[in-house]
């Protein structure tokens, strides 16, 4: 990338700083394509870092989507290889209950056969042996190769080798305009978020990797995209309920997943037709549901203590609207937007977090074409190599190192993660060196800050106090800043205030509202 005239010139402009935008600019990158990658938000913000983090076997989806199976179950397999640092490889459990449909649990070890997805019947009698707070209930039982992944670490380090060969990322910037002449994008202006600059890129080619904004995005080329968007929500045990990731055996519906991640359970999901994308929020109606239907596979889960609800929103590009949102195909998008007068502009949307490296590297394949860049995809066989940076977003590591003496005199700032001051300062480095705003969410994006139990009740404030002993915030800013991450949290703490969870808050208001007056 290039300035000229005021101007930056490039020639794979990226949209989106998810997981899709992370993997296709490492990809374009390592054929030796230059690229930049703006997101109006921070990284990994939407979909991409609102899911349960499961990496699919495949199995989920062999009885009404078998491509999509497919995809899923050959990616995990590559990414387990190529990209150990961001996987538990967990392993997996389907298993029935008495009442489920016994035809389906019959067909079940066929279709995953059919898509050539591992699968093997383990006794009933066993099952207590692998996962002790299971149900006693339970007629049938499977295991497959479902693994976890942290999407966090995975997006960042995409991207960090992505920058480290030459491509460009910038957050919390947006598109304001998209000009068009005639047949091609001829120039898009982009607006930072902070003091409002615009500025405009000339890229030879535009690359749309928004999500469920794909349609949004792609407007402001005078273009449509059918969408539809479905809302999902998930619930966050304080402690982890289950080893394996477990599924319900059935087909793919509500209340139907446990997937362990670090020192949590992530309990899923829901499917909610939504209208409007800023406001896609858990309500207590759906953490209700979730712990009453999770709870028939493991009971210990009725009376868990829970410490957030969050939701994401699925994006499924449709030509029409489904009764069932589920029965849209989980398989993604590639839309060259030739038929709408467009030949240097790309959208890439659907699909899931296992699938975003396929969904990259087939974007990049006609990027490349039309580039003329003849350089091969290099992401099937190069192994993804973990950077120093992205190290803290991992649930359980801090503990894992403090426990082999790392930094054990070193004063803590967030003690549910066990996250020590020195991260504090490897992170507002990191900012500064990448031109981005250094403020306590951006810190909560890249570490474990406020994850825990307690939700930032007390590490909100020590960040906040660091930040102006270290004069990164001046005037009210910090304060702005403390509210602005407590009002983050506060949204995802609202639907399971109840029993420990609600004293806690009750502590949260003393110390943020009582002490310092900062009302919500």
């Amino acid at each position: 990338m290039r300035m000229k005239n005021s101007r930056l010139e490039t020639q794979v402009l990226i949209i989106g700083g998810g997981l899709t935008g992370a993997g296709l600019a490492r990809d374009l990158a390592l054929r030796g394509v230059s690229c930049l990658v703006v997101e109006r938000g921070d990284l990994n913000a939407g979909a991409s870092g609102s899911n349960h983090g499961l990496l699919h076997s495949g199995a989920r989806y062999v009885s009404n989507d078998p491509a999509a199976a497919q995809e899923c179950c050959d990616e995990a397999k590559l990414l387990k290889k190529l990209s150990p640092d961001c996987i538990q490889d967990t392993g997996g459990l389907f298993i029935a209950l008495a009442g489920d449909n016994e035809n389906y649990i019959a067909d079940f070890p066929g279709l995953c056969g059919q898509n050539g997805i591992p699968v093997t019947e383990v006794d009933c009698g066993e099952i207590r042996a692998l996962e002790p707070e299971v149900s006693h209930n339970i007629i049938a039982a499977y295991r497959v190769e479902d693994a976890t992944v942290d999407p966090f670490k995975l997006c960042f380090d995409n991207l960090a080798e992505a920058e480290g060969h030459g491509a460009t990322v910038l957050t919390r910037t947006e598109v304001a305009k998209i000009e068009r002449d005639q047949n091609r994008i001829h120039a898009v202006v982009l607006r930072r978020k902070e003091g409002g600059r615009e500025f405009t890129v000339m890229a030879e080619q535009v690359a749309s990797a928004t999500g469920a904004w794909a349609g949004k995005v792609a407007a402001l080329a005078g273009v449509e995209i059918p969408m539809a968007w479905s809302k999902g929500t998930l619930l966050v045990s304080h402690r982890r309920m289950n080893q394996n990731v477990i599924n319900r055996l059935r087909p793919p519906g509500d209340g139907d997943i446990v997937v362990p991640g670090g020192t949590v359970s992530v309990l899923g999901t829901t499917s909610v037709r939504i209208t409007d994308l800023d406001r896609s929020r858990p309500t207590f109606e759906e953490v209700d549901f979730l712990v009453e239907e999770t709870a028939k596979m493991i009971p210990a889960l009725r009376t868990a203590r829970y410490v957030r609800a969050f939701a994401g929103v699925r994006p499924l590009p449709s030509q029409k609207a489904c009764s069932d949102d589920r029965s849209v195909s989980r398989g993604f998008l590639i839309l060259d937007h030739e038929a709408e007068g467009l030949s240097n502009f790309v959208t890439v949307t659907g699909g899931k977090l296992t699938t975003f490296r396929l969904m990259a590297e087939k974007a990049a394949d006609l990027l490349c074409r039309r580039l003329k860049v003849t350089s091969p995809c290099l992401t099937r066989e190069r192994p993804l190599i973990g950077h120093e940076s992205t190290k803290w977003v991992l649930a359980g590591l801090a503990p894992r190192l403090w426990r082999q003496g790392y930094e054990r005199d070193e004063a803590i700032i967030c003690e549910c993660e066990m996250v020590p001051f020195s991260v504090m300062k490897n992170l507002i480095e990191y900012l500064r060196d990448h031109g981005d705003p250094i403020t306590i969410d951006a810190i909560r994006m890249r570490s474990r800050l406020g994850k825990g139990a307690c939700q930032g009740a007390f590490c909100g404030l020590r960040t906040c106090a660091y930040l102006y002993d270290g004069d990164e915030v001046k005037g009210d800013e910090g304060q702005s800043q403390l509210k602005n991450f407590l009002e983050r949290r506060w949204h995802g703490l609202r639907p399971v205030l109840w029993g420990t969870q609600l004293a806690q808050e009750g502590l949260q208001e003393a110390i943020h509202c009582g002490l310092l007056g900062l009302e919500l």
